[in-house]
């Protein structure tokens, strides 16, 4: 017996077949809260915790211009880390919050890099003005990092960028 529905389309075109409704946003802040699951026992953030925040802020990034990394998944275009660095400065603690600033840094025919700040926006027990000085201290940056993303096909090879991403101007 026949299926009386056919079946249902994908949702729109995919990122390889039109430009996103805007250019792709080259830099962005990303907040989140420090979570005590990502602390070790004296309530400071484990070194590994930062990984993440840094992909989300990465992949929100990428949101803002429109395309969720499933439809690049969808589309056969996957990118993968092929580098990080992470320069340690300070602790970020459980119940902090942070402002992760993201910039694209360099866009090759295949690569991405992205560049990294992870400061601290807030911190429980702290009043504005102790936070305002700490800040102007510069104590609010917590890292840098860097992120080097390349671009594959469905069976893990390399494969040029959509046109739309690799004309993608860096953050000035």
């Amino acid at each position: 017996m026949a299926n009386p529905r056919p079946p249902t389309p994908p949702p729109g075109p995919g990122p390889t077949e039109h430009q996103p409704a805007r250019p792709p946003e080259t830099e962005g802040v990303h907040r989140l809260r420090v979570r005590y699951c990502e602390c070790d026992p004296m309530r400071v953030a484990h070194h590994a915790s930062y990984v993440p925040w840094l992909e989300e802020a990465r992949t929100e990034l990428l949101r803002t211009s429109g395309i969720a990394y499933s439809q690049l998944e969808a589309a056969g275009v996957y990118l993968a880390v092929i580098g990080l660095q992470i320069a340690y400065k300070r602790p970020a603690l459980y119940d902090d919050l942070l402002d992760i600033h993201v910039r694209v840094a360099s866009v090759t025919r295949v690569k991405i890099r992205h560049e990294y700040e992870v400061r601290l926006a807030e911190r429980p027990g702290l009043s504005p003005e102790e936070t305002e000085t700490f800040r102007q201290a510069g104590h609010d940056l917590l890292i840098t990092a860097e992120t080097t993303l390349a671009c594959l096909d469905a069976q893990g090879r390399p494969r040029v960028l959509p046109a739309w991403l690799a004309e993608t101007p860096p953050a000035t």
